[in-house]
This record gives structure tokens, C-alpha cells and sequence, in this order.
């Protein structure tokens, strides 16, 4: 009976978000309802899955490829525009990612228990997919408004690295500056989910409060490590102008 009127409850809040975007005219279509009922689906099948992984520690390894591969797969669609785009978005998720998570545990800044490398994991992987896609289309776009600028410097025999080092710069600094944002105001504005999750969870208030800065510390590193390494790697292509036609 409780799970039902959770339920219900969550259909409920769904149901409110669909009609508002109706009465106000924003076409979303049905997609806060989909969207809501893949979630569903998703985590209901993510939950029975960790109930194994956390059960026999070894497929861990095995579950952080499934995500890393995943986070590649869908940041390199959005940023297919760009030659060799996918390519970027993989070397750029893989980079940021592997550089946290191995500082991270080596300093044993989180316990290398599986539970942990799974949430930490889970957190990070995502963001560096969110970091390549920003960058990545946040460079596409300045490429294309910068078109001439570009072009002058490779008509006086500047690099493609050289004629996009300011795009990349600025793309990965738009990328990252939402997330910087966010860690300035917590606390204060807004309290990060691995916080609430901990407290949930029933830790102690500076338990909790110890795993989300290391969350937000890592998140900061794993996405500008992605950004940079995108936007250098898209920079190096003289292809990328016509490409953001």
C-alpha cells in the first residue's frame, strides 16, 4: 500500500509538470511524462542490477565501463558535428573520469569499498559526459560565429590549434562555470544530492557533508579535464568551421 501511493504521489508531480507546460504553451509535447517513465524503468533496473554488483565486488570494474562506455556514446552524439567528434567525446570522458576517480581512492579520500566506487564513479562519469557535451557544442558555436576571425589566422599560417586556442579556452570556461556556480552556493542555495543522499542514508551531518566536498571537488576536476581535453582535440581539425555550417 505505501509503494502504491508513492506512486501515485510521483504520478501526481509528473501529471502537474505536463499540464503547466500545456497551459503556458511550451512545447514539450509528452515528454515530461516519457521521460519520467524511462526513469522509472531505468532505476527500478539499475537497482536490481547493484543489488548483484555490490553482492560480488569484482563486477564493479565491469559496471564503471558499462557507464563510462554509455556517457561516451551519448556525449559523442551531441557533438557529432565536430570531425572525429565521437573520438574527442571518448578520449575526453575516459581522461576526466580516470584522472578523479584514481586521485580520489589514492588518496583515500572515499573508502575503496564497492558501494563507494559506485556512487563516486556514477557521479563523476556523469559529469565528464555532461562536460564533453557542453564544451563540445559550446566550441561548435563559437566556431561558427567566430567563422571569420578563425579564418584569418589560418590565412596568415597560424595552426588550427592557434586559429581555435581562444574558442577552446572560452568553450570549456562556459562549460565549467554552472558547475563552480552551483559549489559556491552550497549551503547556502542549494543542498547537492550526495549530501541528502548521505543524510539519508543515516551518516552523521559532517560525514555527509565530507563526501559531498569531495564530490564537488572531483566533479570540478573531472569536467574541466574533459573540457580541455575536447575542445584541444577539436581545435586541431581545420575541418571545424565548415563542419558548424
Amino acid at each position: 500500500m505505501h509503494y502504491l501511493w508513492w506512486g501515485l504521489g510521483l504520478l501526481v508531480v509528473t501529471l502537474t509538470t505536463l499540464c503547466l507546460a500545456r497551459v503556458a504553451r511550451i512545447p514539450l509535447g509528452w515528454l515530461p511524462l516519457t521521460a519520467m517513465l524511462r526513469a522509472v524503468v531505468q532505476l527500478a533496473a539499475i537497482a536490481l542490477i547493484l543489488r548483484g554488483v555490490l553482492a560480488v565486488p569484482w563486477t564493479v570494474a565491469l559496471f564503471v565501463v558499462v557507464m563510462l562506455s554509455t556517457a561516451s556514446w551519448t556525449a559523442g552524439g551531441r557533438i557529432s558535428e565536430i570531425p572525429r567528434g565521437r573520438v574527442f567525446a571518448v578520449i575526453g570522458v575516459l581522461s576526466g573520469a580516470s584522472v578523479t576517480l584514481v586521485l580520489v581512492f589514492a588518496l583515500r579520500l572515499v573508502d575503496l569499498d564497492a558501494r563507494y566506487v559506485v556512487a563516486v564513479a556514477g557521479i563523476v562519469i556523469g559529469n565528464a559526459m555532461s562536460a564533453a557535451t557542453l564544451s563540445g557544442r559550446n566550441f561548435v558555436r563559437d566556431a561558427r560565429a567566430r567563422r571569420d576571425e578563425v579564418e584569418a589566422w589560418l590565412s596568415l599560417g597560424a595552426t588550427p590549434a592557434q586559429a581555435h586556442d581562444e574558442i577552446g579556452r572560452e568553450a570549456a570556461r562556459e562549460a565549467l562555470l554552472p558547475t563552480l556556480d552551483q559549489t559556491r552556493s552550497t549551503g547556502l542555495v542549494t543542498l547537492p544530492g550526495a549530501f541528502v543522499g548521505a543524510l539519508f542514508g543515516g551518516v552523521s551531518p559532517v560525514v555527509a557533508a565530507q563526501f559531498q566536498l569531495v564530490v564537488l571537488a572531483g566533479i570540478a576536476l573531472t569536467m574541466l579535464t574533459t573540457a580541455i581535453v575536447v575542445t584541444r582535440l577539436a581545435g586541431r581539425s581545420p575541418y571545424v568551421v565548415m563542419a558548424a555550417d
